[in-house]
């Protein structure tokens, strides 16, 4: 699989970024759209309604293939579900692949941040708060959704630009080389 960053080799047109919670999706698809000058889809903030209703997956899809329709684009978020949409229509995969403790530490971290207000990449209407049934999953991801994305990944390594960063470190020095 590809998923070493060579420089020159990066193509900006249609991006997704996936990755545990607290892996640092948003704030890497901010970074990158204001560098790259595309707009920024957050999924949570498009498949959350207010107080956390959850959109329907028919509409979920109906939001991604209308997003995906796009000419430039960057897409953050899991959503196994719809995954596959997201997959084909984008030239570049990133994975954040970043180790549980520091996802878990910086969701815990956001929770107190933005406790009882909407964070910059949600819906308005989903105040951020304490939940245990989140930090559960970030904790089984790597058991749990890791291989899967891993197994898609390799799938599709051969005709898309498969990104896979697994420490901070490794996230700023490839924001400081594309």
């Amino acid at each position: 699989m590809r998923h070493i960053y060579k420089r020159g080799r990066f193509f900006v047109k249609k991006i997704i970024l996936i990755g545990s919670g607290g892996s640092g999706k948003s704030t890497l698809a901010r970074l990158l759209g204001a560098k790259f000058g595309l707009n920024v889809y957050h999924l949570d903030a498009l498949l959350w309604k207010p107080n956390w209703v959850g959109v329907p997956r028919h509409e979920q899809r109906e939001i991604q293939n209308d997003l995906v329709k796009k000419d430039k684009w960057i897409i953050d978020g899991n959503y196994g579900g719809t995954m596959d949409i997201r997959l084909k229509a984008a030239d570049t995969i990133i994975f954040l692949d970043i180790h549980r403790i520091i996802c878990m530490y910086r969701a815990l971290k956001r929770m107190v941040q933005y406790r009882n207000k909407t964070r910059p990449d949600m819906r308005e209407g989903c105040d951020e708060r304490l939940d245990f049934s989140f930090l559960k999953w970030i904790w089984r991801y790597p058991k749990a959704k890791r291989p899967d994305i891993l197994n898609k990944l390799e799938q599709i390594s051969d005709e898309k630009q498969v990104v896979i960063l697994k420490s901070p470190k490794q996230v700023k020095a490839f924001l400081e080389n594309v």
